[in-house]
């Protein structure tokens, strides 16, 4: 079966098992970019797959959630960021580019500028790590990798998984990790392999930190961010907590109609 895999430091530790120890024999592992995992679980090219959590909403007819992980934190994440040349107030009919990178974040500040700070920029797509002085932009979303590693000085950065937090009370899920419905009787013993797989790695993350960071660091050395303070910012357990923190962005997000509506939760039995 094919996996997907963000080819990211925030989801390592859950391939760290399967990177550095015991692979997976049955699975082949798919690195991109959210976007590009995104798109391919709606072409059905991937069985299994962490995904940008707002990407569920237009495939949930098709997929069901893994319940016991996803890609969340709260508040400070530091990895999901709005550079800007002005206050963030200020950005009113500004062009802000949107990393091509990922679909929750591009949402998340949507609602965020929208809901809880009445401005209205000109959106403007880019490459996952857009430049301020060469595009004529006015503010930049970078997500994952490219905001942990070295940027150009800006006047003003605002973190988004700090912002929600304090804006709305909640966490952010960022990414969760969907199965396709055709696959569950297909591929039994390889998705209960990959599930084992992950909470393998989540217990390298406890047991062996100090070592998981070192490879970490081994297959990521651009990160310019102190990889153990990064690790202890993300959450990895879908909790109840995660799970009402995700339908709350769903609820928003679809009132605004920045995606589709969202209801019940499928999730893996």
């Amino acid at each position: 079966m094919r996996l997907g895999y963000i080819n990211y430091l925030n989801c390592y530790p859950f391939y760290y098992h399967t990177l550095e120890k015991e692979p997976l024999p049955d699975a082949e592992i798919v690195p991109g970019y959210p976007s590009e995992l995104n798109k391919m679980m709606v072409q059905g090219e991937l069985d299994l797959s962490p995904i940008s959590a707002a990407a569920y909403a237009d495939i949930q007819k098709k997929v069901v959630l893994l319940p016991d992980f996803c890609l969340s934190s709260v508040g400070y994440v530091r990895s999901v960021i709005l550079n800007s040349k002005s206050p963030i107030e200020y950005l009113h009919n500004k062009r802000v580019g949107l990393s091509s990178a990922s679909e929750t974040s591009v949402v998340l500040l949507k609602i965020l500028l929208q809901n809880y700070y009445k401005v209205e920029p000109v959106y403007v797509p880019t490459q996952p790590k857009p430049s301020l002085k060469d595009e004529n932009l006015d503010a930049t979303l970078i997500i994952g990798n490219e905001a942990i590693t070295r940027t150009e000085p800006v006047a003003y950065t605002y973190d988004l998984g700090d912002l929600w937090m304090r804006k709305t009370g909640f966490p952010v899920v960022f990414a969760v990790f969907a199965v396709q419905e055709s696959a569950i009787n297909k591929y039994p013993s390889q998705i209960h392999a990959i599930v084992n797989s992950y909470h393998k790695s989540l217990g390298c993350l406890e047991c062996e930190r100090e070592l998981l960071i070192q490879k970490a660091a081994e297959k990521y050395p651009d990160i310019q961010y102190d990889i153990h303070a990064y690790y202890q910012l993300l959450q990895y357990k879908f909790t109840e907590e995660m799970k009402d923190a995700l339908r709350f962005y769903f609820r928003l997000a679809g009132e605004l109609g920045l995606l589709s509506q969202v209801g019940t939760l499928k999730f893996l039995t």
